[in-house]
């Protein structure tokens, strides 16, 4: 390997540096585009030898740090397919036995593709033992590599290697913590552009506790179940990706793929936030309107308003549907509770609409109203079901995207499957194209929610928001997530950098709790607002006098 070969870009974990990156987000049609054009610009066998240098060097410098076993007592056991999957895990085992580190190669089929096919002989010819018969446990081995399917696979794993994915992901169950089970590019069996299973059953795909993958960072490993099966994520750009802006797009002149999806980051959404002058005052951030709370549901609309209070707005306003509404929220008396016709929603700076409010006619005919008014709109809950059961609702919501106007909706996929006439399991096969679809549709701003949120415009605009977890799966975190958004709106960002923004936060705000042992098990909705107001100081208004 020559020395241009070895001079590799710099690792980098796209969500624990401490500057999170906003970076393109590589399909499989970009992938294999940037693919051939390297391949006619670089010697043969180059992105193949990177490839697996660059996982090679990760994973000396992780047993390196293992300092209860020396590198001769440290085994490998690496899983080889018969693409270049295959080839990638042969460079790897190659590379770490010159490192002097114990490897064994499972190749249960042999090696097809001639990048492959030579490094299947630079291996032998290194004295790499080989076998085609798995190995009876993996128990004895420090490290397990998945080297069986990259990109591009188009059906479930079978037979034995369906059979190694099942023992890879016990391995992965039985010990998490300790790093056991890489994955070269994406893990066997997921799609790298969707983030699901091909096949559909999760037991056939590898579930993995870290994935080192190649050129770029794809949307699968970040979304659906792939967040799950991908464990840690390293980019290692292997000198196709290596100059990246801050806007997520390739520096220009680097020859680097432009993608059309974007991994989400303070950078896209950070210059947006208003200052916060010392000759600022209540009016400056704007007054948010949360509409909602049928009769015995106003809990939902109150819990959103509060979350608008922590995120900034100036004044917080609750326009009630019901009858029997509290006078006032005891919690916070900021807030001013009004029944929704002595409210002036059209003095408001924004709107959320939809926490609570039903599924009665009132419900619907202040839909009607509210949509023709000249203000800042998101519809989540009750509301976004209200529009997807009425063609005359729907319509309306279209017509004030195409005039200029789009609204923000926030459907998880049950609602995303009403809205587009399809079933969650549909919307959970192709989360960008259900979350494009959408926003397509209604000419709207989406915020299609789940692991691994994705904001599409319709523009064509769309990303992938990486923060969150499971402390999020309890009620009334899309009300808090209505309300963060409302109030970005009420400070007048862009719909579509608010939708951002709002996100981003929310599942920040869940990483860091959880980070101090407050979730994923038992963390409430009210407990995520105070965190929001945290992070947003943090990130965006540092302390400037000592």
């Amino acid at each position: 390997m020559s020395d241009a070969e070895n001079s590799l870009p710099t690792l980098f974990d796209p969500l624990t540096d401490s500057q999170p990156r906003a970076l393109p987000l590589l399909t499989l049609t970009d992938l294999r585009i940037a693919e051939s054009q390297a391949a006619a610009t670089l010697p043969e066998h180059t992105l193949m030898a990177r490839a697996g240098l660059a996982a090679a060097r990760w994973l000396l410098e992780r047993i390196a740090a293992d300092t209860s076993v020396t590198k001769s007592q440290q085994r490998v056991c690496l899983i080889a397919g018969p693409g270049n999957n295959g080839g990638d895990a042969l460079v790897v085992a190659t590379e770490l036995h010159k490192a002097g580190v114990a490897v064994e190669v499972c190749m249960p089929v042999d090696v097809k593709p001639a990048d492959a096919r030579w490094a299947l002989e630079a291996a032998r010819a290194a004295g790499v033992p080989i076998d085609a018969a798995p190995p009876a446990s993996l128990d004895g081995y420090g490290w397990l590599v998945d080297g069986m399917f990259g990109i591009g696979l188009a059906r479930p794993l079978d037979g034995v290697f369906a059979a190694l994915a099942r023992q890879l992901s016990q391995r992965t169950k039985t010990r998490p913590t300790q790093g056991a089970v890489l994955a070269l590019d994406v893990p066997s069996g997921l799609d790298s552009d969707t983030g699901a299973v091909i096949g559909g059953n999760a037991a056939t795909a590898v579930h993995a506790t870290h994935t080192i993958t190649f050129i770029g960072a794809k949307p699968g490993l970040f979304t659906a179940q792939g967040r799950d099966l991908a464990g840690r994520v390293t980019v290692a750009p292997i000198g196709l990706a290596a100059g990246i802006d801050d806007d997520g797009s390739p520096d220009a002149g680097t020859g680097g793929p432009r993608a059309a999806m974007q991994l989400s980051a303070p950078g896209l959404f950070g210059p947006f936030m208003p200052p916060r002058d010392f000759a600022t005052n209540k009016g400056t951030f704007g007054s948010l309107a949360v509409v909602g709370g049928d009769t015995g549901m106003c809990g939902a609309p109150i819990l959103a308003a509060r979350a608008a209070l922590y995120t900034g707005a100036g004044k917080v306003h609750v326009a009630l549907l019901g009858e029997g509404a509290p006078p006032y929220d005891p919690q916070h008396p900021e807030l001013m509770l009004h029944p929704i016709d002595t409210l002036p929603l059209d003095s408001m700076d924004a709107l959320a609409i939809g926490c609570g409010m039903g599924h009665g006619e009132r419900a619907t005919r202040v839909l009607h109203d509210v949509l023709p008014l000249d203000v800042p709109k998101l519809f989540d809950a009750d509301a976004l079901n209200l529009i997807a059961k009425d063609p005359a609702l729907a319509a309306e919501v279209t017509a004030r995207g195409v005039q200029g106007d789009p609204c923000i909706l926030t459907p998880h996929p049950l609602e995303a499957a009403r809205l587009l006439g399809s079933d969650a399991a549909s919307v959970q096969r192709d989360r960008p194209a259900a979350a494009r679809a959408l926003g397509a549709r209604f000419a709207s701003i989406v915020v299609l929610k789940g692991a691994g949120t994705l904001i599409a415009a319709p523009d064509g605009r769309l990303a992938l928001n990486p923060t969150g977890n499971a402390a999020l799966a309890t009620g009334g975190t899309g009300d808090v997530l209505g309300g963060i958004i409302g109030a970005l709106l009420a400070q007048h960002l862009p719909r579509y950098e608010a939708a951002l923004a709002g996100v981003y936060l929310h599942g920040l705000a869940a990483d860091t709790l959880s980070e101090q042992g407050h979730g994923p098990a038992g963390l409430t909705a009210g407990e995520l607002a105070p965190m929001v107001r945290t992070l947003l100081n943090r990130l965006f208004y540092p302390a400037t006098v000592a």
